[in-house]
């Protein structure tokens, strides 16, 4: 009798532990899951991988840039949004972030009319960019689109899917008299100072960063044309993320947060950092 009493007491103490044991097991489980249900929204970021100073990779295969870097800043002001660097083909990033594959796109993007029926743009733009005109140096005096209309000279053709185009074609329905022989080309992005310097075309547009990245830098792969083609800019223009049409909530938190980065003056440091200049001090003359 004794020795049954004690093996129930035992089995009791047994399902006793056994118990507290599942109901531990369960409030870590429940635990775990409202970490994870707590409301983080992972978010793709597509980058250009081929757009330095814009957004590239790095040595170490990471992702890097002025656009990289601010929304590096914008993702530890969003505490319920965490970032995921995609690097890809300009291509694909627009079709990515337009059929949802992407949340969000940069590539140091300008905005165009037909752009906006496809992304979601945000009310706040991400950085600047100088457009100019890449010229051989015997056509260095060659300072605006008005100047290089008047010559006469050839311009490389530029894709229709390129904010780039809807510059040209924005100067030309504003100068009737002075139009450029704008052509479209074949693939989103050609090789302009290739072009330009041999003879294909008379001059190309270009960003200033990707201009001193391709020529300027040492060690760049033009850099033996340093002396031999030019880069005369004609306007600065605002850059934008592409946000995906249903980011609207995420649009808004960008918004904010990309606000403050420029109001205390980490984008100006940041752009600097990345182009040598504080492009930001023309923000006042800026007109697209």
């Amino acid at each position: 009798m004794i020795f049954k009493r004690l093996f129930g007491l035992t089995a009791v103490s047994v399902m006793t532990v056994g118990l507290l044991a599942g109901c531990g097991s369960n409030t870590t489980s429940s635990s775990s899951a409202d970490t994870g249900s707590s409301k983080v929204h992972t978010i793709k970021v597509a980058y250009e991988l081929g757009s330095k100073p814009t957004t590239y990779q790095d040595d170490a295969g990471k992702p890097a840039g002025y656009d990289i870097e601010m929304m590096k800043k914008i993702d530890k002001l969003l505490p319920d949004y965490q970032f995921q660097y995609i690097g890809t083909s300009s291509d694909d990033l627009l079709i990515g972030v337009e059929q949802g594959k992407y949340d969000v796109g940069v590539k140091g993007a300008f905005y165009t009319d037909e752009r906006a029926k496809k992304f979601l743009f945000p009310k706040e733009f991400m950085g600047l960019n100088k457009a100019g005109l890449v010229l051989k140096k015997e056509n260095a005096n060659i300072k605006s689109l008005e100047d290089f209309s008047t010559a006469n000279l050839s311009l490389a053709p530029i894709a229709t899917n390129n904010g780039q185009y809807a510059v040209i074609q924005e100067y030309n329905d504003a100068h009737p008299d002075k139009k450029l022989k704008l052509k479209a080309s074949d693939t989103f992005a050609i090789d302009i100072v290739q072009w330009v310097n041999e003879g294909r075309a008379d001059g190309g547009v270009m960003m200033e960063g990707a201009f001193n990245s391709q020529v300027v830098d040492k060690g760049s792969p033009y850099y033996n044309l340093k002396n031999d083609v030019v880069f005369n800019g004609f306007a600065v223009i605002k850059t934008w993320p592409l946000f995906n049409k249903k980011e609207q909530d995420f649009a808004d938190a960008y918004d904010k947060a990309a606000k403050k980065l420029k109001d205390d003056g980490t984008a100006a440091r940041l752009i600097k950092e990345y182009t040598g200049n504080n492009l930001f001090e023309f923000s006042d003359q800026i007109k697209r």
